[in-house]
């Protein structure tokens, strides 16, 4: 598709990307004392930036391209992922308390106080497995469809030029440069988005005339909750390995968790993840009806609104849509997702790195030694993400969000399961951590393998005899469900078998192990607004899970 991109849209476009380098530069100039103030913004951001930088974080290109996209191809059953605000409560409620108690930089190192180093090194090594595979790979290609599409040069200057300018001011300025970059982006995106949804309802006839076009063709575009023996999408499977999925990543992933670490105490913290929770039922709004409502501008004009690839509909809503100089604000909010996303994996993986491998290793180094490790090794990730962008393009059907939500259904039982009975069980064991850590890196590897390997055969619709080929074409959210039961199992069979843990070391780390004369416990960590934001959250997503239904 033609870019049509006038001067003011070139004018607004370039002051976005001026404000952004400013805000970078004035974190730079206050530069960054230690290894806390580079990777956790030295533990002293109020709730509003952290709620704002969770939702930046989230709101990448997986939800710019590929919830649009999903919207686009298949309408709302993949919501039920967007509906996890309440999961990022959880987070507040019940994960975070433990893990600032636990003074950890990253989750690995809370597994270490937890149990031990074994686990330490197993999530650290897993975790940046884990960010090739979804979030480098899927933000870089992102980037390449988000910015050829809209100023008309080749996918992959796109993507490396995203690469290279989010690279500068992440390396230079960590954690702050991310986490105040991303607050201006929420605002930018949000408008941008907020923009676009409104002009296309306009555009298809409102909200009444997209729901009668869409059906007609397509009566189950608007219904969450598809039969349990659904090929594609399940109920159970969206709902109970959703909330598995939700869980990992909303509540053990260092790329999340890292922002609520930089609060100075629970308090703050937990309201950031309130503010966050909030921010979080915007996707269904801003990305996933565009989607929707790129899907019917094509069925009621398809000479003027041509969607080759569903990754490319909201892409399309920018050029066709938007008006001189919306357009360039549009195309800054689309650019600041990208970037924003790009930018947290970034820090995450050299803290994960730097933290949780590199001072292991080498426990003498300096400071500034450390700080420059960290950079380095951004560099290493972003290479292996571009090459596993090919290989993408077999998991999922070829629809970003659906790669997505596959490869980290597979990737989330064990940790999740881990997390967890950790938490919740003061007996779990590390032996049963790093037993069930393993258990469920070999069947990722065995699940992922298979799926690649019958790719043919599954495009094509063939079946073929043996257990493989079972195993590859169980629905990638029932497997979720599957692997997280197995991994519980294992779990709480291994530590049974097993001697007690050391209770005075992992004090105040789970449940039934709490020092309840600590001063967390003496200083109340929420108000009663704080509880009655977060019942009101809860209302709001059970009315939307109602709402959607056939």
């Amino acid at each position: 598709m033609e870019t049509v991109f006038e001067t003011l849209d070139w004018v607004v476009l370039g002051i976005y990307f001026f404000l952004l380098i400013g805000i970078a530069v004035r974190v730079v100039i206050q530069k960054n004392r230690n290894t806390e103030d580079y990777f956790l913004a030295g533990r002293n951001v109020g709730w509003f930036v952290i709620g704002a930088s969770i939702f930046a974080s989230n709101i990448g290109s997986e939800h710019v391209v590929g919830l649009a996209g999903t919207g686009f191809q298949s309408g709302t059953p993949m919501a039920h992922y967007e509906l996890h605000a309440w999961i990022v409560l959880l987070l507040g409620w019940l994960f975070l308390p433990f893990y600032i108690r636990s003074g950890a930089y990253t989750m690995p190192e809370f597994l270490e106080k937890r149990f031990d180093s074994r686990s330490r090194w197993f999530l650290s090594v897993f975790s940046l497995l884990a960010y090739v595979i979804t979030k480098v790979s899927v933000t870089i290609y992102a980037g390449g469809i988000v910015v050829s599409e809209l100023l008309g040069i080749p996918f992959w200057y796109g993507a490396i030029g995203i690469v290279i300018f989010t690279g500068i001011y992440t390396v230079i300025g960590g954690m702050k440069a991310v986490i105040y970059t991303e607050t201006l982006q929420t605002i930018v995106l949000i408008l941008g988005s907020l923009i676009i949804t409104y002009l296309g309802l306009q555009e298809v006839g409102g909200w009444g005339e997209l729901r009668e076009t869409v059906i007609a063709v397509s009566p189950d575009h608007f219904n969450m909750w598809r039969p349990m023996t659904d090929p594609d999408f399940p109920w159970t499977g969206l709902l109970i390995g959703g909330t598995i999925v939700g869980i990992w990543y909303w509540c053990t992933d260092q790329y999340i968790v890292q922002r609520t670490l930089a609060a100075n105490n629970i308090k703050i913290g937990r309201r950031g993840a309130i503010f966050g929770a909030y921010l979080k039922l915007l996707p269904i709004l801003i990305f996933l009806i565009p989607g929707i409502i790129a899907f019917a501008l094509t069925i009621q004009d398809p000479e003027t609104y041509v969607v080759t690839k569903a990754d490319r509909a909201f892409p399309m809503l920018v050029n066709t849509l938007l008006p001189v100089g919306l357009k360039g604000l549009v195309a800054g909010g689309l650019m600041a997702a990208l970037m924003s996303s790009l930018a947290s994996v970034f820090n995450s993986c050299s803290t994960i790195f730097t933290i949780d491998i590199y001072k292991k290793i080498r426990p003498n180094k300096s400071e500034a030694q450390l700080i420059n490790v960290g950079k380095i090794a951004t560099t290493v990730i972003v290479v292996l993400g571009i090459v596993w962008i090919p290989v993408m393009e077999k998991i999922g059907g070829g629809v970003m969000y659906q790669y997505l939500q596959n490869v980290q259904s597979y990737i989330a039982p064990p940790v999740t399961a881990v997390f967890l009975l950790g938490i919740l069980w003061k007996r779990v064991t590390s032996q049963a951590s790093i037993t069930t850590l393993f258990m469920g890196l070999f069947l990722l590897i065995l699940r992922l393998g298979s799926e690649i390997y019958y790719q043919p055969e599954i495009s094509n619709g063939q079946i073929v005899s043996g257990f493989l080929f079972s195993f590859a074409t169980i629905n990638f959210a029932h497997m979720a469900i599957i692997l997280f039961l197995f991994s519980v199992i294992l779990c709480v069979s291994v530590t049974l078998l097993t001697a007690e843990p050391d209770y005075v070391k992992t004090r105040g780390l789970s449940f039934g192990n709490l020092d309840l004369n600590s001063k967390d416990f003496k200083e109340k960590s929420y108000s009663n607004m704080d509880i009655i934001l977060s019942v009101i959250l809860v209302l709001i997503v059970i009315g939307i899970l109602m709402y959607f239904t056939a």
